[in-house]
């Protein structure tokens, strides 16, 4: 290779972090080199309320070990502007199991930017390592309370209430919590812990310059690891996210491989993170998903008896984008998320209640016919948003008709004529969309709490 050819290649390198916990600041230092020129960020993780005592040693091996993680799943939003091949980690030393994880969580993770972006992902990511084993730190964490991540939609609410109803000790944890997070916590009525994220704005300035690429990370990896720090740091024995069995469906095939926007949420991710949290962060904290055994349906069925939640929640992800200052409306009522939550609501719910949560009927808009029709899996694909199966859609459109109070509302009007015929071909059974998938890693200690429902 030429000198000028290797002054141009683009690289990125996690370059180091600082920790400072007793004053509740982490700063991550990146640099990306892309055609002659070098960018560097600093990412700030930031902790309101600083904890103190034994877990902030400067010995302390189990938060180094996260703040290493975090230095990798942070950096994910800064190496997709250009994608390099040649990745550099100055900040720790990765063996082949952890870099192969890395590889997997930057492959699958990003496989939605991937593809919308048509870029060749295979055999991109790697992480370099070297052969080394890889002493497993233990934190000694003592106590058996859990923390669940609270999203502030249907999923974390039915979590909580049915840890609330068990009797287990619990608080809650949001990353950059909103309005929409804090009245959600109150209503639930545990303590609320939280962590503030600070992206590098230049990361903002060059999303909008061209050459440089944009678009979905894969947050619920980013949220779940900045949930064991705030576990670790405050003594918490598990993590507790509400990932359901409907995320592990995908939304398009992409150069052999599945192309799924919840793959952050779905089993595979949940095992592979679990594990890696085990082997080389600490075997004393767990993460679990409480709702893995449920399809959408079966958690919107168990939110419907919550209704002091129905004036207060919200699905609607267009509250939770990071360059977003303002407070939006809870729902947009024009997205695909919006579009399935009021689909779901609509076969559990009075229509005046469900109008009224979302201030609209979604059903008497003509413009979401085509959403609806890729929510049925009857055109294009699964829209790429955290919404269910077409199956589930296909049975929550059958049940809306059958009841008939939106029969004459131009959405449900288009889907008249064939809603019938397509259940049938799809043979879609309620046994399956209401029973439990054996599928999960809930604790012993834990499976009461879903059990009977």
């Amino acid at each position: 290779m030429s000198l000028t050819m290797r002054n141009y290649a683009s690289y990125f390198t996690y370059k180091e972090y600082e920790s400072d916990v007793d004053s509740g600041v982490v700063r991550f230092r990146y640099e990306l080199g892309h055609l002659g020129k070098k960018y560097e960020f600093t990412e700030v993780l930031s902790f309101p309320s600083p904890p103190h005592g034994r877990n902030v040693r400067p010995e302390d091996t189990t938060l180094h070990a996260i703040l290493d993680s975090l230095h990798i799943i942070l950096g994910i939003s800064y190496w997709k502007l250009t994608c390099p091949r040649d990745i550099r980690v100055l900040s720790q030393q990765l063996n082949e199991k952890q870099a192969t994880f890395w590889n997997t969580v930057y492959t699958k993770g990003l496989g939605e930017f991937f593809y919308k972006n048509s870029i060749d992902f295979r055999g991109l990511v790697q992480f370099p390592f070297i052969r080394r084993t890889i002493d497993t730190p233990v934190s000694k964490i003592t106590t058996d309370r859990s923390l669940v991540l609270l999203g502030s939609g249907k999923d974390s609410i039915v979590s909580a209430e049915l840890l609330k109803k068990a009797g287990k000790i619990f608080s809650l944890f949001s990353m950059n919590p909103r309005l929409v997070h804090t009245e959600t916590a109150g209503l639930i009525g545990k303590p609320l812990y939280t962590i503030h994220r600070a992206i590098d704005p230049k990361l903002f300035e060059l999303n909008r310059k061209q050459g440089m690429y944009n678009g979905h990370i894969p947050i619920t990896a980013i949220t779940s690891l900045v949930g064991v720090l705030a576990a670790h740091l405050y003594d918490f024995r598990y993590v507790i996210s509400s990932n359901e069995q409907s995320a592990n469906f995908g939304n398009v095939d992409y150069r052999g491989s599945q192309i799924n926007h919840q793959w952050s949420k779905s089993y595979e991710f949940e095992t592979l993170f679990g594990d890696f949290v085990r082997e080389f962060i600490t075997g004393d904290i767990g993460y679990f998903s409480l709702l893995r055994s449920f399809t959408e349906l079966h958690i919107v069925k168990l939110f419907a008896s919550y209704s002091q939640y129905f004036d207060v929640f919200s699905s609607c992800n267009k509250n939770f984008k990071i360059s977003q200052t303002d407070q939006p409306a809870r729902w947009c009522g024009i997205c695909p998320k919006c579009a399935f939550v009021f689909l779901l609501l609509a076969v559990f719910l009075p229509k005046e209640k469900v109008v009224s949560i979302f201030h609209k009927n979604l059903f008497a808009d003509e413009k979401l016919i085509s959403t609806y029709k890729a929510l049925l899996g009857l055109e294009g694909i699964k829209p790429f948003e955290c919404v269910g199966t077409p199956q589930e859609s296909l049975y929550a459109f059958s049940r809306v008709v059958e009841e008939g109070r939106y029969n004459d509302d131009v959405v449900v009007r288009e889907f008249l004529p064939d809603i019938v015929s397509l259940t049938k071909d799809k043979t879609i059974s309620s046994g399956k969309l209401f029973g439990l998938s054996g599928e999960n890693h809930i604790p012993p200690e834990f499976a009461q709490v879903v059990q009977n429902l």
